[in-house]
């Protein structure tokens, strides 16, 4: 039997990698983890209670840790949180221990996806979400596409569109 892959998924916020990666795991038969919810669950708390207490260099120490554990799993499909690519060493094992699907999502998409949701601590209080979401697109994308084996847009696409190109990009 061929050994179980990882898929990765890495993205900015609201490019639907939770989303996307539950229906991906789904149709592969392999498990879904969500590295934000799994710091939810270790902590007992949310992510913007998370940032607010330890502030993003805690919330990103936790990050690092929950991505190291999560990769070192075979046979799962992981949806990271978008700033997760800042660090170098989990960067360094996403690339090193899976296959990193990039869902490239443009600014439009992304503040429509997120204009209602009070659980992303980088632009809930924004007085300017869409200059937020900018700038760390110009920070994050060189980032997300270093390490991507696939990129896959997901402008106008259903789940189900953009899980069946990750397949037949990726070749499973």
């Amino acid at each position: 039997m061929a050994e179980k892959r990882n898929i990765f998924l890495v993205g900015p916020m609201g490019a639907g990698k939770s989303t996307i990666g539950r229906q991906l795991a789904r149709q592969l038969h392999l498990e879904f983890f969500d590295s934000d919810s799994e710091i939810e669950r270790r902590t007992g708390a949310d992510i913007a209670w998370v940032f607010e207490l330890e502030g993003e260099e805690g919330f990103r120490a936790r990050e690092e840790k929950v991505i190291e554990e999560l990769t070192e799993a075979t046979g799962i499909v992981l949806a990271t949180g978008g700033g997760s690519i800042l660090s170098k060493e989990s960067r360094n094992r996403l690339s090193a221990r899976g296959i990193v699907v990039y869902l490239q999502t443009p600014i439009e998409k992304q503040l429509a996806r997120t204009q209602r949701d009070k659980r992303r601590p980088l632009i809930a209080e924004a007085e300017d979400p869409r200059a937020v979401l900018e700038g760390l697109a110009s920070e994050r994308d060189p980032l997300y596409e270093e390490i991507a084996d696939v990129v896959v847009r997901t402008d106008e696409q259903s789940a189900k569109f953009v899980v069946d190109k990750i397949i037949e990009q990726v070749g499973l």
